[in-house]
């Protein structure tokens, strides 16, 4: 299993949200590439990037700073936020983004996400974050219609890389992963399934390393790595 550190984006400044609130974000790092260092120093073989303001606004806002992760690290970059067409997709695979994570776009103009897809092979992945049962967009502001297994099987046969799945009353809560959710989506769909959304100790590395069985590939922890809940080593070593 992969573990992906998250550096979350907003203003510039590297932060986390609780329940995905814009206004409710902690600073824990002024600068995102240090940030980028620190998390490759450690170890670690992905980084999770999202450009929280570009979620919210509907196109990309934080671009130096994302520009300054990719050239702080060799590390591969999943990145999303305000993604919205196959242009800025490719203009961000061309930067040097390894995979462009696409949520809102997912809903709204699921076509896109195919298009991608064939593009771009092995390099788009699919966003699911959840209120309930309900896929959120919009940087989590709006709730749609649709169920999150609705929408994961509408990308079967599409060639998504995988779905990155965040139950937001748990994202920055440090409560614990749903893992009943996850594994539910997980085994609904041929996709694999990245957990994310509460982390809290190594118990949920050790869950989501259980539920590789059922198709659950890795897990992006953001709170709990900057708090100290968790140890970066131990949480590596549980990984393997």
């Amino acid at each position: 299993m992969i573990i992906y550190p998250a550096i979350d984006i907003k203003d510039g400044q590297c932060v986390r949200l609780f329940k995905g609130d814009m206004n409710a974000a902690t600073v824990y790092n002024n600068d995102p590439a240090g940030q980028a260092q620190e998390w490759a120093r450690a170890g670690f073989s992905w980084l999770h990037l999202v450009d929280l303001n570009g979620a919210v606004d509907g196109k990309p806002v934080n671009v130096d700073a994302v520009r300054s992760v990719l050239g702080a690290s060799d590390l591969p970059v999943q990145l999303g936020g305000g993604i919205r067409t196959i242009k800025q997709i490719e203009d961000w695979l061309m930067e040097g983004v390894s995979r462009v994570i696409l949520g809102t776009a997912a809903v709204k103009n699921p076509q896109l996400v195919r298009e991608a897809c064939a593009k771009f092979p092995d390099q788009i992945v699919v966003g699911i974050d959840a209120r309930g049962t309900r896929v959120a967009v919009e940087g989590w502001v709006e709730e749609s219609d649709i169920h999150v297994i609705d929408l994961a099987e509408m990308f079967t046969d599409a060639g998504v890389a995988a779905i990155i799945y965040t139950d937001i009353s748990r994202d920055g809560t440090g409560t614990g992963l749903n893992m009943s959710a996850t594994i539910e989506l997980a085994t609904s769909t041929t996709i694999p399934v990245i957990a994310s959304g509460g982390v809290a100790s190594l118990a949920d590395v050790r869950a989501v390393r259980a539920a590789a069985q059922h198709g659950v590939t890795g897990v992006v922890i953001g709170t709990a790595l900057y708090d100290g809940a968790i140890d970066p080593m131990m949480a590596l070593r549980e990984a393997i």
